[in-house]
């Protein structure tokens, strides 16, 4: 007669406790829905996001183009002051009203003492579409640019000055604009640097961070347009921080699997 030696019952608990295990640990973490693309995205507004857990970038088809920066410029000529420049307590405190109110007399104090500021950042980050023109304020930037400048910030110097200004950015500008519009309407902004037009209405740009994000925008046209394009196309996505899914411990699996009290 052959005997069959059966297994114990707790070598199976056994080995549904090592596929329970495998199964948890291999877990993938839980990453916050990006974008596919921009294509519904009106050709008036230039805009790049990038995801900084994942590196998804998505932008427009025209977010390389280069355009008035206005005062998105300011977080390029900040930069460069703060660390190639001489380090006065002076060039801080205009540096920091460049990022907080937007002023334009701070900016042009800077740019007359550092006239080859902007270009230097462009040539350090990469910024192929960025230009500084006879001063500050004429100068060009493309979105694409404004992302990869703060992507790189938030990766290699996340307590740079110039991110923490742009969360601690005013209400109101040094003008009396109003800085509430575009990417800084994202509920999971946590900074932002506007720029406008001379005229308000004509072209304007906004550039955010948050947790896990960089995000730029440019449009020909105001404040409204602007916010809708931008909210049509990233509103509806939780680009909060991705949650991270953690595997239980072995005791706990071992608790569940046997009825271990």
């Amino acid at each position: 007669m052959n005997v069959r030696h059966r297994r114990p019952a707790t070598w199976f608990a056994t080995a549904a406790v090592g596929v329970a295990l495998v199964t948890a640990l291999a877990a993938p973490a839980s990453a916050a829905p990006a974008p596919g693309d921009f294509s519904g995205v009106p050709e008036r507004t230039s805009l790049s996001y990038t995801s900084l857990s994942t590196g998804v970038h998505v932008g427009t088809a025209n977010e390389n183009e280069a355009r008035p920066g206005l005062s998105t410029v300011k977080l390029y000529l900040a930069d460069h002051v703060l660390r190639h420049g001489d380090s006065s307590a002076e060039d801080r405190d205009l540096a920091a009203r460049m990022i907080q109110v937007s002023d334009d007399w701070a900016a042009s104090l800077l740019d007359s003492k550092y006239p080859g500021a902007i270009d230097a950042a462009a040539r350090e980050y990469g910024l192929t579409a960025t230009s500084r023109g006879s001063f500050w304020g004429d100068s060009y930037t493309s979105t694409a640019d404004t992302v990869r400048f703060l992507d790189t910030k938030k990766r290699t110097d996340p307590g740079s000055p110039v991110l923490t200004w742009m969360t601690t950015a005013l209400p109101v500008a040094a003008d009396g604009t109003v800085q509430d519009w575009g990417t800084g309407r994202l509920a999971a902004a946590t900074g932002t640097k506007w720029g406008w037009a001379d005229d308000g209405s004509s072209v304007v740009a906004s550039a955010s961070i948050g947790d896990d994000f960089t995000v730029a925008a440019n449009t020909y046209g105001g404040p409204a347009p602007q916010s809708d394009d931008v909210l049509t196309a990233l509103g509806a996505f939780d680009l909060a921080t991705p949650t991270i899914v953690t595997a239980p411990s072995v005791p706990s699996l071992l608790d569940a699997i046997l009825g271990i009290r």
